[in-house]
């Protein structure tokens, strides 16, 4: 008799089959019929769920965004945490650099896509907020959090895409560097003075 599958799992496996065959053959390739394959379900228990190409496509996507959050989450607090949630956005293990690399793709088909558009900025202002978040941590003056967390946002997704260019066999230890050197810079900014008493 085979094993009943709910909900929960049976739409994770077929989240991560569409990863897959994104990662794997790309775009166009996204069948919710590849994808059953993938996932070895048939392809009539997908269609309710998941009815549509736009529909896998927005839930890959959402899918990227709920495990960074909850890595993020279980992250506990202290000196280290800021440091610890730049970490979670770069691609430096496997399941990370499948993340990533499934945000490219679907990042770069949003551009022409109106049903992904949305589910792109949201994803995009999560990583925007979780910058801020480390930026106010660091207590940086109040001035320039705005200007820091854009400075922070960009370099994280300039390593990120770096990091996914890059051959697989290729060390992370240089970008770990990158975030170490701008947190300590970050760090040493002057903190907003009282003003002096006359």
């Amino acid at each position: 008799m085979p094993r009943v599958i709910d909900t929960d799992e049976r739409n994770r496996r077929v989240t991560e089959a569409a990863w897959r065959v994104l990662v794997r053959e790309g775009i166009p390739a996204l069948s919710v019929r590849k994808v059953a394959a993938e996932a070895g379900l048939p392809p009539s228990s997908l269609r309710y769920t998941f009815p549509t190409q736009a529909s896998l496509r927005i839930r890959a996507y959402d899918m990227v965004v709920e495990r960074l959050a909850d890595r993020v989450a279980s992250i506990a607090p202290g000196a280290d945490w800021a440091r610890a949630v730049l970490l979670e956005l770069l691609p430096l293990d496997e399941s990370r650099r499948l993340e990533m690399e499934i945000t490219v793709v679907l990042g770069t088909a949003a551009m022409a896509d109106g049903a992904l558009r949305a589910t792109h900025r949201t994803a995009h202002q999560a990583v925007r907020d979780l910058c801020e978040r480390v930026v106010r941590a660091l207590e940086v003056a109040p001035e320039d959090v705005r200007v820091e967390t854009e400075r922070l946002h960009a370099m994280v997704d300039g390593l990120a895409l770096h990091m996914i260019r890059q051959g697989e066999s290729e060390g992370t230890d240089w970008a770990v560097s990158v975030v170490d050197t701008h947190l300590a810079n970050l760090e040493r900014s002057p903190s907003p003075q009282a003003p002096a008493l006359g």
